[in-house]
């Protein structure tokens, strides 16, 4: 993993690329705080439409399984269809059904809602991602905005907690309504910002010399993948281990086409970085101990100590603080220690959050929450900013797409798995305190994994401030780096799934 990309904190960004900025800034934000809104509006939507537990579940579960299947095959569509075209595109599907959810009379029409909303974010949020690493030059510039990016998408998680608490004590709909006027203000700033491509010449010959190879969609590996992706998914949240199964078999097979088609889907050489696979694998690891803490916290919050869901949020609002850090402390840490360096510190910092949490009490009171709260929005920082950037760094242009779909299907998958994780283990105590000890294992030996991915890069840095990357070939070391990931799965799902994690 690379270790210093230099940032200068005085780093400016004017005029239209401001103006681009704030919209793809915009839209993670939008992301994040439709999840977080959904999840704390959950009890209110089954308590009117009179769902059961587990077709609740599938509310998040579809939104999860559309976004995670389709991310890679999002940002493949953004490298070859056009980046601006993709994220106006499925920006405008995004906000038509978040409105349709909340018109919803059925469990099913907001299921299915949902799964399609989902789906509209695995091809919006890499399409905006990859038009921040190809419209900044890499850098000051594209490290500040992507620090900006990352915390914009914290602040959106963590305004959505509170937003769903006061707009579901209103009505459960507005959840769903809110989001579309929101959405509707970025797609007018998407119009006015987001440059075309550059209109072809009229002379055939200069039109050719200017027109970039695109591909063909590579039909079957598309479908491969998202299927293979989809299972596995599903499996680690079901806990099904034939779903899981047969969605390594489908992933196994998406490689062999992949070998074999001309114009494949996912380059499979941009996968022989071992950069590229470090920051992968860091990301899983980091996202599913975050998540399936703040899964634990919730619960405990909320089925031990009685608190209400406005409680619970105001509560979790302090890990936030990474929103003010990301785009103003962070690049002058990043120009100083490097990105490496931040990731792994980190990560430590996310394992003594997690490790002064170990001895849970039945009575705890805030402010011994709180240590390690602060902790967890500073890991957060220090970690999520700098590994978009590692991550997308030395990438190939016409591969940016692909990288960003990939570290995406790193961080859902992460969650997914961290949730199911430690569901599971609480799932197996005779007292629902003593299974939240157990399961508060997991997020601890998780990030100690993720921090023991980074090591090897830490201590080789592929280099120093002011050297460029090289872009990504078949396997050229750690200076290939590959993708970003924004995961909102979130707090309120606790609250409907305790009776099952009491077993």
């Amino acid at each position: 993993m690379d270790s210093t990309a230099s940032t200068s904190p005085t780093a400016t960004i004017r005029g239209r690329r401001l103006g681009i900025l704030l919209v793809l800034a915009g839209a993670i934000f939008l992301e994040g705080i439709d999840v977080a809104m959904l999840n704390v509006a959950l009890p209110s939507i089954r308590a009117d439409l009179g769902l059961e537990t587990g077709t609740l579940q599938w509310v998040m579960s579809a939104y999860v399984l559309g976004y995670g299947g389709f991310m890679l095959l999002g940002g493949r569509a953004a490298d070859l269809f056009g980046r601006r075209r993709m994220f106006i595109g499925w920006l405008t599907v995004f906000l038509l059904f978040s409105g349709l959810g909340g018109l919803a009379t059925e469990g099913w029409q907001l299921i299915a809602a949902r799964f399609v909303t989902g789906v509209a974010a695995a091809f919006m949020t890499p399409a905006g991602l990859s038009i921040i690493t190809t419209g900044f030059d890499e850098g000051p510039q594209r490290e500040k905005a992507l620090l900006v990016y990352s915390g914009t998408a914290a602040a959106g998680f963590s305004v959505g907690l509170v937003a769903g608490g006061l707009l579901a004590s209103v009505g459960w709909r507005w959840v769903f309504f809110a989001p579309v006027a929101l959405a509707a203000l970025i797609l007018a700033g998407a119009l006015a910002f987001v440059p075309k491509a550059p209109k072809a010449p009229k002379t055939p010959e200069a039109a050719s010399a200017l027109r970039p190879e695109r591909g063909r969609i590579d039909v079957w590996g598309g479908v491969l993948v998202t299927a293979g992706v989809v299972l596995l998914v599903l499996g680690v949240e079901e806990i099904s281990v034939p779903a899981v199964l047969a969605g390594i078999a489908l992933l196994g097979a998406f490689a062999l086409v992949e070998r074999r088609t001309a114009e494949p889907l996912v380059r499979l050489g941009i996968l022989r970085s071992p950069g590229l696979l470090r920051a992968n694998a860091a990301a899983l690891l980091f996202s599913a101990a975050f998540f399936g803490f703040q899964f634990l916290v919730v619960l405990y919050l909320q089925e031990v100590r009685g608190w209400s869901t406005l409680q619970t949020s105001l509560a979790m609002l302090v890990i936030g603080i990474d929103a003010v850090l990301s785009p103003t402390v962070v690049p002058k840490l990043v120009a100083r220690y490097g990105n490496g360096r931040l990731i792994f510190g980190g990560l430590l910092l996310a394992a003594l959050a997690y490790g002064l949490f170990l001895p849970l009490g039945a009575d705890w009171s805030y402010l011994v929450m709180l240590p390690s709260l602060v902790l967890l929005g500073l890991a957060f920082a220090l970690v999520y900013g700098p590994l978009t950037i590692v991550a997308t760094e030395g990438v190939a242009e016409e591969e940016q797409g692909l990288a960003g779909g990939l570290l995406y299907t790193a961080f859902q998958f992460g969650a997914a798995l961290g949730l199911a994780a430690v569901t599971g283990v609480a799932a197996g105590a005779a007292e629902p305190l003593e299974g939240y000890r157990a399961a508060l294992l997991v997020p601890f030996a998780a990030v100690l994994a993720a921090a023991a991915v980074t090591l090897p890069g830490l201590r080789r840095g592929s280099h120093r401030p002011g050297q460029g990357p090289v872009a990504v070939g078949a396997g050229h070391g750690d200076a290939a780096v590959g993708a970003h990931g924004d995961v909102d799965l979130g707090v309120g799902q606790g609250v409907d799934t305790a009776q099952h994690v009491r077993g």
